[in-house]
């Protein structure tokens, strides 16, 4: 199982309604991919003052790396992540990704 952790740096003006759009695109993707098991997302809550300037996350599981790599080249993934880029503090730097290995 691969864990797509997504964390986002947002604009102060983002436009909620298109965070919450891409967001549903992303789930809807689950029924385009093989083998994308699940997806989660929301404000990051911060309780341990540890992640200043993560405003928001999102989880994307897969079912193995082959399927993480498909969900990378998507089309669909493609557009959202522009979308998503311009919601950012600097553009794709205000995005961190990390692909935990849960299975390892």
């Amino acid at each position: 199982m691969i864990k797509h952790i997504v964390t986002l740096d947002l604009l102060p003006d983002h436009d909620t309604a298109e965070l919450q759009a891409v967001m549903t695109g992303l789930d809807e993707l689950r029924s385009q991919l093989d083998g994308f098991v699940g997806f989660d997302h929301g404000p990051n809550r911060d309780f341990e003052g540890m992640s200043p300037g993560c405003d928001y996350g999102f989880i994307c599981e897969f079912a193995n790396e082959d399927t993480s790599r498909a969900y990378i080249v998507h089309p669909v993934h493609a557009a959202l992540g522009r979308r998503l880029v311009a919601l950012c503090n600097g553009g794709v730097t205000g995005i961190t990704v990390v692909d935990l290995d849960a299975g390892a």
